[in-house]
């Protein structure tokens, strides 16, 4: 039969429980005094790797389809693409394309090289030219490549997929409206962090999602016709990136604003 524990008894083994923990450390403070929290080392910031180039391989022809980094692209006749990833190694650059403008499960996707004949969603195309921001793809089809320098029934936007002929084309008079609604060649573009967003004439609209002054890079996009078509992450300062056929180099990163010189006519 079992006796009930004296007071004395429990008092003992509570004194022992708490020397105990007081040589292990259970239950103090590791590095401060007044039994406050633990102090702990915050974790740097670590910038991701730097593209090893080159900026871009092959060539960009006129009434090539641009595919913006990290977006996508809503082909003419059907079907999209996107541009998913880059690898350059210092000598060559590869680029990883996925079927469909937006993203989803299950999607086909290809590793492919500069000058190489694809098909994407069931289109011919060649691989004109790979950039760290850009995929130029030159249809092969007569239709396909009519479709896509076709004069849109209007140069005013009228919101979601009605834009397609104004964020998806090659038409002179559509690069002409886009470019008009950027500073001019050698000016500034300053897309401020919490400004909201920027909108522009032919219907793109542009984000800065973060700017980190640690690591001194930054994250932006855009979008079109409903569609994200650029998703630029880690950028740098002297890095390219293009809007709309225009091509920018980022100029300054602050924690309010990304700046970018405007360094074309057009995105070619």
């Amino acid at each position: 039969m079992l006796r009930p524990a004296s007071k004395h008894g429990i008092a003992g083994t509570v004194t022992a429980l708490v020397a105990l923990m007081s040589l292990t450390g259970c239950g103090a403070s590791s590095g401060g005094t007044g039994g406050g929290d633990p102090t702990t080392t915050p974790a740097t910031p670590r910038a991701a790797a730097r593209d090893k180039g080159p900026e871009c391989v092959g060539e960009a022809t006129p009434g090539g389809l641009h595919v913006l980094r990290g977006g996508g692209y809503r082909l003419p006749g059907g079907g999209g693409v996107q541009y998913d990833a880059a690898t350059a190694d210092g000598t060559t650059r590869t680029a990883t394309l996925r079927d469909g403008a937006g993203y989803a499960d299950g999607q086909k996707q290809q590793t492919v090289q500069a000058g190489q004949r694809i098909t994407v969603s069931g289109h011919v195309y060649t691989v004109g030219q790979i950039c760290s921001y850009r995929v130029v793809l030159e249809p092969r089809d007569a239709g396909d490549r009519a479709a896509a320098t076709a004069a849109p029934e209007t140069l005013t936007p009228k919101g979601g997929a009605a834009d397609d002929d104004l964020c998806f084309s090659s038409n002179p008079s559509v690069l002409a409206a886009a470019s008009k609604g950027f500073p001019v060649n050698g000016a500034t573009l300053t897309l401020r962090r919490n400004g909201g967003v920027q909108t522009f004439p032919t219907g793109l609209s542009i984000t800065v999602s973060y700017v980190d002054t640690t690591t001194h890079t930054a994250g932006f996009g855009a979008n079109c016709a409903a569609i994200p078509v650029a998703a630029y992450k880690d950028v740098r300062a002297g890095d390219t990136v293009e809007f709309a056929g225009v091509l920018f180099k980022v100029t300054g990163l602050s924690e309010g604003a990304v700046r970018m010189q405007r360094t074309s006519t057009r995105g070619t």
